[in-house]
This record gives C-alpha cells, structure tokens and sequence, in this order.
C-alpha cells in the first residue's frame, strides 16, 4: 500500500524553492480568486522584480487578490498578468497597458485552454489530503480539469481553512509535482448593502418567478434584493455559475429543496463559489452541492435541460434596442463576457424560462442614463439584440424578446428614468425607431 503521508512529505516545499525552479517565459495557470495561490504567485513575482526572470505569463480569471503582476507597473515585460474575467487589481493593469485579457464566453475556457494552450506549471489551492490521497478543489470547479490536462506541473498550496467538497474536482498527490502549505483565511466578499432601488428591482423580478423555477443569481446587490425576495417561494432549484450567500439563505429557509429540476434532482449545480465564510462552511463536505466543470454547468443546451430557468444578470448601459453592455464604459475595460450569454440563452431555450438583466436607471448620482439612444462609442456588446429578453429597471420591466424595434425603444424608454425620458424619445424619434 503506498505511504501517501511520505510521499506528501517528500513533495513538501516553500513558495521561494518553486520560484526556483521557474524559468523565463513560463506560462503560469490558475482558475477563479478563491482557488488561486498567493504564496506561490508572491515568491515567483520577487524573483521577477529582482530581475532573475523575464517574459512570464499569468492566466487568471476573477483576481481577488493583491498580485504584485497587476499592482506593479515595475513588472512589466517580466510577468504579465491575462484575465479571463478581471477584478479590480486585473483591470486596473489592463486600461494602464501593463496587463492584458483574454476575451470568451465562460463556458468555451475549457476547450480554448484545451486546444490552444501549454502551461508550465498549473497553480491552484486545495483543502487538506485525505486518507487516499486526494484532494479536494474546494470551491472551483471551472476549467480546472483542462488546465491540469495542459500542463506540464502542478504546483499545490494546500491551505486548512478551504472547504471540501463531495462532489467536485479531484486532485491525487501522484499527480502532484510540489506542495506548499500555506494556512490562511479565504477572501470574502464584502457584505452588499441593499438600497431601496436595488430591493425595488428585486421583488420586481420575484414576481416574474414561479414556485419550482430553477434560478442563477449573478455578483450585487440586486441578485442579492432579488434572493431575499425569493424566500416565500416554494421548490426552487438552483443551477447557476456562481454561488451566493443569497442561495444559501434560501436553502436554509426552505425555499430551494431542487426537487422539482429535471437534472441533478436535489443538488444544487455551480461552477464556483464566492462570498462569505459562511457559503464556505456551508459547502464543506456537503453532498448536495455539486461543482461542476464550466463546460457542463454554463452550457446552455444543458441549463435549458430544466424547466422554468430565472437567468439574473446586470448591465452597465443598454440602448434602445436591447444591446447590453456589461464589461466596458466606452473603451475603459471592466471585466469580461463571463457567463450572462450562456444562461440568457439557457434561460430563453428552456421550457418557460426567462432571462433579466437587471440595473438601477441611472449611474452618478443619477447624472446618467443607463438606458441610452446608443451604446457608448467603444463599448463592448455582451449580450446582443438577438438574444436580450426582459430588462429590469426600478421604473418596471421590458419585455423585448420577439419585440421589433419600435416596441422595444418604447419600453426602454418607459423604464427609463423620468429625467431622461424625453431626450430618450427625441433621439429615438431622429433615428426613425418611434413614428
């Protein structure tokens, strides 16, 4: 029988004999904030800023921590951060030219990182070994496992406060190249204060929501308005790509059992989890929460596999037609696609599904319109025409799927904010969509 105890202790290192071992121009991989690996991130980026490396890469998605490859203009051309789907720290970096990001639809990441990229070494964190010789990816299920099938090592930081998992992404210490130990407590999400118009939009949405539909709650406080809203419901399921502190309440209080989902019956299905320490504990050794590889969970042919999917997701601005622009102001990055196509899609596929993308009216203290005759110049179009189904302000709802474009400009406009309303009609009247 192997000694996995001795072989853990034979792989057993500190971060600084891995950034040893690197060499210049490693591509590094990593998934989502709550599974990447700051000690070992951290040695390999002292090295870089003391000019012993040059030309490495970093893939992340999601960057919650501090990286000194998105904080340091100083490592540019020595270690180079590329997000997936950026944070702050990434997208600061990003629109000072330092760092760069990798546009895809979530779902797609596995079979990209499958068919066109090597790592030099794969990074993740991981809860403590088990008796035989696993562990577990804790909190990310993602595109862990395409990352592993691409790269060269594995480098581990096995921290005691992540959570394991039942069902979710194994690792065995024999596929392990070098261990580090790194003990620390897990970054949550500051707790979102719910203000009135983000509670108005949410018990909006609830209304829209049947007993026994099978939710996904995007990142905010009007995903969270609309969770609290929810708690009267009955049998609701849960298949989402990120999992929330709101979901947790509704398990807890009863609302969501899954019993009523066509797939994975009494499981709640995610990709990942991020929030607070109490959505951590919750998913230590739970068997009724399965995370799950992004390329299942995110599909929509497989979301769309339930009945009466509720997509909720946000938006920066939208125009007059129903183009949704979530990742950028004008030319300024934000963040990335990340899953809303996937589960506006899966949502509209699904037997009396439905899909909001949901926001406040204005932004600046009420200085701009989110709804506007056109989408900033340079803006990006995350969710198109095409594809847009109802939106969400706190003025009421829009329903624009199947809608032609004059029907859709005047709903818009109606669920504009007042201030707005009349300069929103003159520009739709000049463009010919109101007659």
């Amino acid at each position: 029988m192997t000694d996995y105890k001795a072989l853990y202790a034979q792989k057993l290192v500190t971060p600084e004999i891995i950034a040893g071992m690197v060499q210049d121009g490693w591509v590094f991989g990593m998934d989502t904030g709550t599974s990447q690996t700051p000690a070992i991130m951290s040695a390999v980026a002292e090295r870089a800023k003391n000019s012993e490396l040059k030309g490495l890469k970093v893939h992340t998605l999601l960057d919650i921590y501090p990286y000194e490859f998105y904080a340091d203009e100083a490592l540019k051309g020595k270690m180079t951060g590329y997000s997936w789907f950026s944070s702050a720290g990434a997208r600061k970096a990003i629109n000072a030219g330092y760092a760069d990001f990798i546009p895809g639809y979530y779902r797609d990441l596995p079979r990209h990182i499958r068919a066109e990229y090597e790592y030099d070494a794969f990074c993740v964190e991981v809860s403590p070994m088990d008796s035989h010789g696993y562990f577990s990816l804790a909190l990310n299920g993602s595109y862990c496992e395409a990352m592993m099938d691409k790269a060269k090592r594995i480098f581990i930081e096995v921290n005691e406060k992540q959570p394991r998992c039942l069902c979710g992404t194994q690792i065995h210490i024999s596929q392990v190249d070098a261990i580090v130990e790194y003990n620390h407590e897990l970054p949550v999400l500051p707790p979102v204060v719910l203000d009135e118009t983000s509670i108005t939009i949410g018990n909006i949405i609830a209304e829209q929501i049947p007993d026994g539909a099978c939710i996904q709650l995007g990142i905010g406080a009007i995903p969270d308005a609309t969770g609290m809203a929810l708690k009267a419901k009955h049998d609701l399921g849960i298949h989402t790509e990120m999992f929330t502190d709101s979901m947790v309440e509704l398990i807890e209080c009863g609302a969501v059992n899954n019993s009523k989902k066509q797939i994975h019956r009494n499981k709640s299905v995610t990709t990942f989890a991020y929030g607070s320490k109490r959505i951590y504990d919750f998913i230590n050794d739970n068997p009724a929460v399965e995370m799950l590889p992004v390329d299942y969970v995110n599909d929509p042919a497989v979301i769309a596999r339930n009945n009466n999917v509720i997509s909720i997701n946000a938006a920066l601005e939208v125009d007059l037609i129903g183009q949704v622009c979530a990742e950028s102001v004008g030319t300024k990055h934000m963040s990335g696609s990340g899953g809303q196509i996937d589960y506006v899609r899966g949502a509209c596929q699904s037997k009396g599904g439905k899909s909001f993308i949901a926001f406040a009216s204005t932004a600046k203290g009420g200085t701009i319109s989110k709804i506007k005759p056109t989408l900033t110049p340079g803006a990006v179009c995350t969710t198109s025409k095409n594809d847009v189904d109802y939106i969400v302000t706190e003025y009421g709802i829009a329903h624009l799927r199947g809608r032609s474009a004059g029907e859709r400009a005047r709903q818009l406009i109606a669920i504009a904010h007042p201030d707005f309303r009349d300069e929103l009609t003159f520009e739709a009247k000049k463009r010919g969509l109101l007659v």
